[in-house]
């Protein structure tokens, strides 16, 4: 089994070119590839499929993945699938163009959350088109027997935003935060941010089947997203332009009142084979 290491603001992922769809990518072979300690470790696992070698009905509301010619099979570290990953499919974009598999440009991606239109140069940062972030109310996290109020978030997956006060490094995420499940039936990822400065927000996030990451693509949208709500700092123009610290590094968010676009980082690091018969 041949994989790539690559990361985006150090949310790290084990690139996995399968272009034909021939891997069985177990739960446990995710879990077993992720491990940090008896594994390669990462955050997930970027399965690089062929959309003609999978089945188009993984994209919702269609038939047909139209004329993206890859499909980012992403899972998280506990083998679990997503349905989108900010960071993962910048670093997919990133290997893609590396390899020689697709040329510097403007063109789509296929995921479980749609289709992502991703841009590129031959090197340097990738910004991908993430679609509407849905403010969709109110929700609230329990951490270390503190209650948080933040605001729910679909980008494409599911997210809380709890605006903090104090400094986001003072937050105890050893341990996953506490949310009513009838209102998160497919698990959530909550993030933790303060305002910094104008249209600026640190944050710090916890991920469903991951834990706590150095960084979050799609929770960086749903934090500048929230943010934005608080202040409302989308104006006559209708676009908001935002910067996101994470522990891994700085991205921008851009939103314009129906999508958001994000631009960071997309960096690959090593590559190798799996010893025969481990996996």
């Amino acid at each position: 089994m041949r994989f790539v290491k690559g990361h985006g603001t150090e949310n790290d992922f084990v690139i996995l070119p399968d272009p034909d769809g021939a891997l069985e990518l177990t739960p446990d072979a995710v879990a077993r590839l992720c491990d940090r300690r008896a594994g390669i470790g990462a955050d997930g696992v970027l399965r690089v499929v062929r959309t003609k070698a999978t089945d188009p009905g993984v994209v919702p509301g269609g038939d047909s993945f139209g004329d993206a010619e890859w499909f980012m099979d992403y899972r998280n570290a506990d083998g679990s699938l997503a349905e989108m990953c900010g960071n993962g499919i910048r670093v997919f974009a990133r290997y893609l163009v590396d390899a020689g598999l697709a040329a510097p440009g403007e063109w789509d991606v296929a995921t479980r959350a749609g289709l992502r239109r991703v841009t590129l140069g031959a090197s340097g940062d990738v910004s991908v088109e993430m679609g509407p972030a849905d403010l969709l109310g109110p929700g609230e996290a329990t951490l270390a027997g503190t209650v948080f109020q933040g605001e729910r978030v679909s980008v494409g997956n599911p997210h809380l935003a709890c605006r903090v006060d104090g400094p986001v490094t003072a937050l105890d995420l050893s341990r996953a935060p506490g949310f009513d499940p009838n209102v998160f039936p497919q698990g959530v990822n909550v993030e933790f941010f303060r305002f910094v400065g104008e249209r600026h927000v640190e944050m710090r996030v916890f991920e469903r089947g991951s834990g706590e990451t150095r960084s979050c693509g799609t929770g960086t949208v749903a934090v500048a997203a929230a943010a934005a709500a608080i202040q409302g700092t989308i104006g006559a123009s209708g676009t908001s332009d935002w910067t996101v610290d994470v522990p891994g590094g700085r991205v921008g968010v851009a939103l314009d009142g129906k999508a958001a676009c994000l631009t960071g980082p997309a960096v690959l690091v090593a590559e190798g084979e799996a010893w025969p018969g481990w996996i």
